[in-house]
């Protein structure tokens, strides 16, 4: 399986662990010029950005510790292109990261502000 493949199953598994867990599933896979947003996701009222990471071991660290400050930065411009192209200006947001280690999935709720 390549990376892309990869990729693709576990935002998959991302977003049915979502779904389960009550949110409503706007989007995948956004992408624009600056980059791009795995998972766009409503949660009672609040709409989610959400960033993927699976790791196959936390030996370099947690999936979530792999989001770098650069990276949250682009998810953070890029969400605010996706509030401006669908007008969305007075919507809740928030930006969650799912990390998945060892099979185990993990949501972490408002994680970086923007």
């Amino acid at each position: 399986m390549n990376k892309r493949q990869t990729g693709e199953r576990y935002e998959a598994a991302a977003c049915r662990f979502l779904v389960v867990n009550g949110f409503r599933i706007l989007d995948r896979n956004y992408r624009c010029r600056f980059g791009e947003i795995d998972i766009i996701a409503e949660e009672n009222g609040t709409l989610c950005f959400v960033e993927v990471k699976y790791r196959n071991s936390d030996r370099f660290g947690t999936p979530a510790e792999a989001v770098s400050k650069t990276k949250q930065n682009r998810i953070i411009h890029v969400s605010k292109l996706y509030l401006l192209e669908n007008h969305l200006f007075q919507s809740r947001i928030r930006y969650d990261i799912i990390e998945i280690l060892d099979g185990k999935i993990r949501l972490i709720r408002d994680c970086f502000g923007g």
